[in-house]
Parts: structure tokens; C-alpha cells; sequence
């Protein structure tokens, strides 16, 4: 997440070489950004949502990536832990959810959809 999208892609192109393609997403009027490297997403980058704390700075957040979404946020409960944002779908992407472990650290996980050719 980043104030400055477009400043923050050219950033990680020039560090990288991740060339981007603009997703058009409902509630991000700039859309999403996914990163690719050798034609494989790596990255996404989106805009500061606007109820955002204005002390927030820009920053990374962490998927793993799992086969299934909501199987995962459900052993994360069954585990201890705790879900923060259900399963939700990505149009076009995938889909992902929020979770939480049982020692208070954030992460989040993704399903991707299966590459069009």
C-alpha cells in the first residue's frame, strides 16, 4: 500500500525489472497493480485505502499462497488463531483472506485463479 502508485511501480521496475498490468478493481479507483517477473506475478501494489490513519506509512504486506482459502482461514481458527478478514474473491486474481496467529503476528493468504493463455 502506497500513497503514489504509479512512483512506487516505477521504483520496483527500475530495482526489479517487475513490469505491472493495471487490474480494475471496484473500490480502488486506480486499480491494482500486479507486479510480474518472467511473465509470473510476484507483487501487487495498491493505493492507501482512503480511511486510512493518516499516521499509516506505506508499506508491505505478506501472503503465503495456499490451495485453498477458505480451508486455510478455517484450521487457522480450529488452530487458535484468528480470521480478520473472511475469504474474499479478487475478480480476475484470485482469492484471499486475512488472518492472525495465536502470538497476534498478521498475514494473509491467496489462491490464485488459474493463468489464461
Amino acid at each position: 500500500m502506497t500513497p503514489d502508485p504509479a512512483r512506487a511501480a516505477d521504483f520496483y521496475h527500475q530495482l526489479f525489472g517487475w513490469t505491472f498490468q493495471t487490474r480494475a478493481m471496484p473500490d480502488l479507483p486506480e486499480g491494482y497493480r500486479v507486479a510480474h517477473l518472467e511473465g509470473e506475478p510476484v507483487a501487487g501494489i495498491m493505493p492507501m485505502p482512503p480511511d486510512a490513519p493518516p499516521a499509516m506509512p506505506p508499506h508491505w504486506g505478506s501472503y503465503v499462497t495456499v490451495d485453498n482459502v477458505d480451508e486455510t482461514a478455517g484450521e487457522c481458527a480450529a488452530l487458535g488463531g484468528r480470521v480478520l478478514l473472511p475469504p474474499t474473491d479478487i475478480p480476475e486474481i484470485g482469492r484471499f483472506a486475512m488472518l492472525q496467529d495465536p502470538q497476534g503476528a498478521v498475514f494473509g493468504v491467496i489462491g490464485y485463479l488459474p493463468a489464461v493463455p
